[in-house]
């Protein structure tokens, strides 16, 4: 999308980002920001009084607000920036043509489907590139993690959900929940774009058939289903449809990218943040220690890859305020390793546990012949099954699309269930990575509600589950990944109230760590809002002069 095109719904700072960004990738700059610094030969130490680790929800959060306040301010991203067409002159390869840029640095994709008619016939063989998606994988559980500037935000499907207050109070009782949804989720909401499709163009429109139709098998099972926001453009959606705009979420882009239409951090918290001048990114940098000086700062050692992965140099930064924003995997090995190795020996006992999966569960239901879900399908979900008022079994479940461009009867979902499990981090010393405590039982407990659920819409409609979509071992139920990694740092145990890190003083935690392993929904909104609730007090209390 070009600035042109922008203009008219952008503040003058985002324009200045977005133009800072394009100029990058065309000049294949590694490190992003309105200074011509950024072409310098950067010093053998990197000061900046703030660095920002990450540059998902959280990071990017961190980085507007330290730029508005006039903080120079460092952000390093070990993802690559997303602003380049490829040889196809996209940018982002679609979900059924996967190439290198789909996966971090992988020789086949990694799908959540891994077959169809028990048939390989979703992944692909690629080439090792800095791709956008990765699978992270420990011994029961991996979680898929967005890689690029604007992490998560660039590969997710974009649903914008507010948590149930009562539910947020539950997980956060010393957060003031009115603060939360008076002041810091309505900020959030409005700086990330998010809006709600128009509900007669949903009524109408061939590409959101297979929602309806999940909504119909609800109707009939006496649930109730509700509109969720997102973060996709839905009037340009309607322009896609109308074919007056170049085709992104109804071309079956979603987890490798949207080209078009889809409100990424990029294009709003950082394009704003590098439009203050005081913010720079740099790229394909992965901090993998941290280390305090005698005078309190932050020493870093972070390594520069190229685009095979190769360590091309090893930098040093250090800082006076450090923030946290690598996400709930990120952040934790980070904290974990730099508190068994003993460069932050003072960090909590708390640090590495507290760990879930937002309950996630997907799965597919089989739909009779005349229960069409549409050869056209919008990746962007828009409506979920809400039974989390069910005492006895809390299910906020997902109508998740399955675009393959033909009809196949498969109605899709992505459940979220209150499973209480809770798992730790434990540091590797033979790796120097860390160990995830999670079992096959605690995926079981999420399982078993998933499929209360399910068990009722299949027999209230006499439709049965898929058993083709997740292995050849007729997996129903995909208990073994997540999109929603949660916990590891969490509020108020790991850190103050506010998510300055136990023991040490300028450090800080923005991200997913800080949720205790469950939210209720998709968790991105709360994320950012809780990040903005910490540098609304960082910066009123910690960085006065």
């Amino acid at each position: 999308m070009t600035v042109k095109l922008m203009q008219h719904q952008l503040t003058r700072r985002q324009i200045l980002g977005v133009v800072a960004l394009q100029t990058a990738a065309a000049s294949g700059l590694t490190r992003i920001g309105l200074q011509a610094a950024s072409a310098a030969e950067p010093a053998a130490v990197d000061h900046a009084p703030a660095i920002v680790i990450g540059s998902g929800y959280g990071g990017a959060v961190a980085a507007l607000r330290l730029g508005q306040a006039g903080i120079r301010t460092i952000v390093l991203e070990m993802g690559r920036l997303w602003n380049t067409p490829g040889s196809d002159g996209k940018v982002f390869c679609s979900t059924a043509a996967p190439d290198q840029r789909s996966m971090w640095f992988r020789k086949r994709t990694e799908a959540p489907l891994a077959t169809f008619l028990w048939l390989d016939l979703v992944n692909r063989d690629i080439s090792r590139y800095p791709g956008v998606l990765d699978r992270v994988r420990f011994a029961n559980m991996s979680v898929f993690v967005g890689r690029g500037v604007g992490g998560g935000s660039l590969v997710n499907g974009g649903m914008a959900v507010t948590p149930l207050q009562s539910y947020f109070a539950e997980q956060f009782p010393t957060v003031d929940v009115n603060e939360m949804y008076g002041t810091y989720f309505p900020r959030a909401r409005s700086v990330l774009g998010v809006n709600d499709v128009d509900p007669a163009w949903f009524e109408s429109t061939e590409w959101y058939q297979f929602t309806r139709v999940s909504r119909k098998h609800a109707q009939n099972t006496g649930l109730r289903t509700r509109f969720v926001p997102n973060v996709y453009d839905f009037g340009y959606m309607q322009r896609e449809a109308a074919g007056t705009a170049t085709r992104s979420a109804l071309a079956q882009e979603v987890i490798y990218g949207n080209n078009h239409g889809k409100r990424s951090l990029d294009k709003t918290y950082l394009a704003s943040a590098l439009g203050t001048g005081n913010v720079t990114i740099h790229t394909l940098e992965k901090v993998r220690q941290i280390d305090r000086a005698a005078d309190g700062s932050y020493v870093l050692t972070a390594d520069r890859i190229d685009a095979t992965g190769t360590v091309v140099e090893t930098k040093q930064y250090s800082c006076t305020y450090l923030f946290l924003g690598g996400g709930s995997l990120g952040t934790t090995e980070l904290l974990v390793r730099a508190r068994e190795t003993g460069t932050l020996p003072a960090l909590d006992a708390s640090v590495g546990s507290g760990w879930g999966t937002n309950g996630n569960v997907m799965l597919g239901r089989a739909n009779h012949l005349w229960d069409t879900v549409g050869a056209n399908q919008s990746t962007m979900p828009v409506m979920g099954i809400d039974d989390w008022a069910n005492t006895a079994n809390p299910v906020f479940a997902e109508i998740a699309p399955l675009p393959t461009g033909l009809e196949h009867w498969v109605s899709l979902y992505l459940a979220i269930t209150k499973n209480p499990q809770r798992a730790s981090f434990s540091y590797d010393s033979g790796t120097g990575g860390v160990r995830l405590g999670w079992t096959a039982a605690q995926s079981a407990v999420s399982v078993s509600m998933a499929k209360k659920l399910f068990d009722r819409i299949n027999s209230a409609n006499s439709t049965i589950y898929r058993y083709d979509l997740f292995g050849s071992s007729n997996k129903v139920f995909a208990d073994d990944f997540t999109y929603h990694p949660l916990g590891g740092c969490v509020l108020g145990r790991a850190t103050d109230n506010y998510g300055r890190v136990k023991g040490y003083s300028k450090l800080y935690v923005t991200d997913g760590s800080l949720v205790p392993g469950s939210i209720g929904v998709n968790p991105f909104v709360t994320i950012t809002a809780l990040a903005e609730r910490t540098m609304a007090r960082v910066l009123a209390e910690d960085t006065a002069p």
